[in-house]
């Protein structure tokens, strides 16, 4: 096939402006970005083979005006940021999720008339949409057949809403297809007030308008016959700004109804919530997944070897024990544990952190391994057993309460000048929980709850008195 260069080769003679952002992992034309190996597989929220993606550094091609400075984009909102800081930090264990993953490959690159242009992930809390969405997200940008990304993510100011999501995914259009830049860039000189206009029209002038018109040009339809285009959206539960959320799904169906023959797919992950699922289950427009039906066994025991095998290769008492008394975990223990995950990767990474914790000095991982096998599937037992740990000491219910109420994170030095108190009494208190918090090296950083940003406190009375019972953050 010709050159990708080539078929996106600009002929208007636009030059090339380097800029930084974090947008959609491609290699069209003049965009120059990182090179990523394969992501098969799902999850982990921390492990050591779940490394952030780095950020890169693209070549928008333009004529007069930096278009990123024109539309101003979340820098932090595709699949190429970093997830240490910008959260979900959810990537895929190699080796798992492939039957789900090559389902949605299959119907994204179909080009048959009665294939649906949307597709809907659904399911519960931590059971591995983030992680499948960056692994086709990352698959579909080296086959050069991504538009874009945007990973919503509840209290982070833009990216839990949608004011900026249409000039964000505008902004990854012309990284992708350069031969949309201009179109986008005239669009907005010639209508200024569309960046300040509601989410339907931006998505109109800055994206769908400029995506067609594009594709109708004549270089670019050698490169469509690897398949359509895709934008994949994350977390569309978490975006606050409900009233958008119906607007944008009822005019993306609506849009795709006035043109089923454009070159363009959307993956949609969520959890299961009235004012998403009403739109969108009962659209003959839209294909419907649950991931439940594909959390399967296997998966998880795959997970759990990976991470036991990493552990015991770095852990000097581990190792000990295994001299003296053979394997760890032994096949039982570890069937009983996967039997008792039941499926959910977000329980799985939970439960593995709390067993390998370091910072608890007073048992060891073969202690705490049976003690797991007794906790009530889902996290209130392990959250309770966690934060009693720190409840002793002085501060714990004022920095624990304040944690959970926060409408948005803050760093530690935020919290402790919330407080009126010092750093170290934050970090004190903190230190003992990193189970389920993560204490970032850069006290001006955000704290992040990496399990699903969720303090639940119903099962443990003694918490409950502190926030009330159950909140989600």
């Amino acid at each position: 096939m010709e050159d990708l260069n080539q078929c996106f080769e600009d002929s208007s003679g636009a030059r090339d402006i380097e800029v930084h952002y974090h947008g959609p992992v491609n290699n069209i034309g003049c965009i120059h970005n990182a090179n990523f190996g394969d992501n098969l597989g799902s999850i982990n929220q921390s492990s050591e083979n779940s490394q952030p993606a780095p950020g890169n550094i693209q070549y928008v091609p333009i004529g007069r005006t930096d278009l990123i400075e024109l539309l101003r984009p979340i820098r932090d909102a595709s699949h190429t940021r970093d997830r240490r800081t910008s959260p979900p930090n959810s990537a895929c264990f190699r080796g798992t999720r492939t039957h789900i993953i090559r389902k949605i490959v299959s119907w994204a690159e179909s080009s048959l008339l009665w294939n649906t242009h949307v597709l809907w992930l659904y399911g519960y809390v931590g059971c591995g949409k983030s992680a499948i969405a960056l692994a086709i997200a990352l698959k579909f940008g080296r086959r050069q057949l991504l538009v874009g990304s945007f990973f919503f993510f509840r209290n982070t100011g833009d990216r839990s809403r949608m004011t900026k999501f249409a000039t964000t995914l505008a902004c990854q259009l012309a990284a992708a297809i350069p031969e949309a830049a201009p179109l986008i860039e005239n669009a907005v000189r010639a209508e200024p007030g569309i960046l300040q206009s509601d989410l339907v029209s931006q998505l109109h002038r800055l994206v769908y308008e400029p995506f067609k018109a594009a594709v109708k040009r004549g270089r670019l339809l050698k490169c469509l016959l690897k398949g359509p285009f895709l934008i994949v959206i994350d977390g569309l539960d978490e975006c606050e700004d409900r009233e958008n959320v119906i607007a944008f799904i009822d005019d993306m169906l609506d849009f795709f109804k006035k043109n089923p023959l454009v070159p363009l797919r959307f993956l949609i992950t969520s959890r299961v919530e009235q004012h998403i699922q009403g739109r969108l289950k009962n659209s003959n427009q839209v294909r419907l997944e649950d991931l439940v039906d594909h959390c399967s066994r296997d998966d998880i025991d795959t997970f759990m070897d990976t991470c036991f095998e990493a552990e015991n290769s770095r852990n000097p008492v581990v190792q000990a024990y295994i001299q003296e008394h053979g394997e760890w975990p032994t096949k039982a223990d570890k069937d009983h544990l996967v039997d008792h995950i039941n499926g959910s990767f977000i329980f799985a990474s939970a439960l593995f952190n709390y067993i390998v914790d370091p910072t608890n000095d007073q048992s060891t991982p073969m202690d705490r391994l049976p003690h797991t096998l007794n906790m009530n599937p889902g996290l209130d037992t392990l959250y309770t057993q966690t934060l009693s740990r720190s409840q002793h000491l002085h501060r714990f219910s004022d920095i624990i309460s304040t944690i959970a109420l926060l409408v948005e994170p803050l760093p530690i030095v935020g919290i402790a000048e919330l407080l009126g108190i010092e750093s170290f009494e934050v970090v004190r208190v903190l230190s003992n929980l990193q189970a389920i918090v993560h204490i970032p090296v850069d006290p001006d950083a955000s704290l992040l709850l990496p399990l699903f940003t969720l303090i639940y406190y119903s099962a443990a009375p003694s918490f409950t008195s502190v926030v009330g019972p159950g909140r989600l953050l």
